[in-house]
């Protein structure tokens, strides 16, 4: 029996099976197919829409190129009809925008590439994929079938993590690792990297980072001389990528990273937590960056803060208010959640993002996005 789930089909007569390997953890097809150089880009998509997968015996880069042409019909925009006109809520927009992405990953994610026992890809002009898949899997034992969206995306990110973000508040580099959320929007980064710090703060004086994920903010407030940081996290993935840019920063011995829901043990004069902005489920595991179910992290970190920040310290908190401009979380609630946590508002600096998406008139999200503000909260006990 094996421990992770399969993937079968049919070929040349015989049943056959493999490892299902999927980092958004979506169940493999009930229905697989082979496919090759000789499928139109027509009749893959009607597949694809249909719920049937094609394990590709092909030319590998002839796969690349009927993945674009799918993504192409994917992304051709629907007819327009009488209900579409209607106006309709932020909210309802940005449901149906996450409902289309992801009709769009599922459709995307039906070409299949097969895998050899050591993430070798068994395809004429296949490129040797082995290191970004010991990255993102860990060490292989059997053979296994995979997207291929999935393992292009492997590939790139295998690709920034050997390259790095030139993150200029730190005097370095950041080297996410796949899955974890990488600092491209560094608009926060500057956000923290200028704030004024609480008046009696020495450089003795230990701060906190929660949710440290590539260790970015923790490094942030260690240029900033302060001598003892702790880092948090509780995905294994983010620990060790925040552990090895620590120490490739020449850091290691004012941060230290360690395993926790949240808060460490003990208090700080400063407490900054970067929580996921968007109220909404996640769908792989890189979207957990962004999306927080429920708030839960957020309010989880607001009513803990209060017990672990010392006397006349100060919690930072950085937050997108995209989600307002959804209509997912009013300001109101988030005032009040501060509030309830018995939480005063010291100060607040805002910052417009500077990313390409809020220049997109084309995105169906674009009238929030160009609204947004990214703010540090300053916050102290009332």
């Amino acid at each position: 029996m094996h421990a992770h789930p399969a993937v079968r089909w049919n070929e040349d007569g015989e049943a056959r099976s493999a490892r299902w390997r999927s980092e958004a953890g979506t169940p493999p097809a009930g229905r697989v197919i082979i496919a090759d150089d000789r499928i139109t880009a027509d009749d893959a998509y009607g597949l694809a829409c249909q719920g049937t997968a094609l394990l590709w015996r092909g030319d590998f880069q002839n796969a690349r190129q009927l993945l674009i042409a799918l993504a192409s019909r994917a992304d051709r925009p629907p007819k327009k009809s009488a209900a579409s006109s209607t106006p309709t809520s932020p909210a309802a927009v940005f449901h149906r925008y996450r409902q289309a992405r992801s009709q769009r990953a599922r459709t995307l994610g039906s070409l299949l590439v097969p895998l050899d026992t050591d993430y070798g890809i068994p395809l004429r002009r296949a490129p040797d994929i082995r290191a970004a898949c010991m990255e993102a899997y860990g060490r292989a034992e059997e053979a296994s079938v995979a997207s291929l969206r999935e393992l292009l995306g492997l590939i790139g990110a295998h690709e920034w993590r050997a390259k790095g973000i030139e993150i200029p508040a730190i005097g370095g580099r950041i080297h996410p690792h796949y899955g974890v959320f990488a600092p491209i929007r560094s608009e926060y980064v500057d956000l923290v990297a200028t704030a004024r710090l609480p008046a009696f703060m020495s450089s003795s004086s230990v701060a906190f980072d929660i949710g440290t994920g590539t260790g970015v903010l923790a490094a942030v407030l260690a240029r900033r001389g302060i001598r003892r940081v702790v880092a948090t996290d509780r995905d294994p993935r983010a620990l060790a990528c925040a552990r090895e840019n620590i120490e490739r920063l020449g850091l290691a011995a004012q941060v230290e990273v360690v395993q926790a829901d949240l808060f460490p043990e003990g208090r700080a004069a400063l407490v900054v937590c970067n929580p996921p902005w968007v109220p909404a489920r996640p769908s792989s595991p890189i979207e957990r960056g962004i999306y927080d179910p429920e708030s839960q992290m957020l309010l989880g970190f607001l009513r803990a803060l209060p017990a672990h920040l010392e006397p006349g310290g100060e919690g930072w908190m950085i937050l997108s208010d995209l989600a307002e401009h959804l209509g997912l979380r009013p300001r109101s609630e988030l005032l009040a959640a501060f509030d309830a946590a018995g939480l005063k508002i010291v100060d607040r600096s805002d910052v417009r993002p500077r990313h390409p998406r809020a220049a997109d008139a084309n995105d169906p999200l674009h009238a929030a996005r160009a609204a947004e503000l990214t703010s540090l909260w300053r916050l102290a006990v009332r």
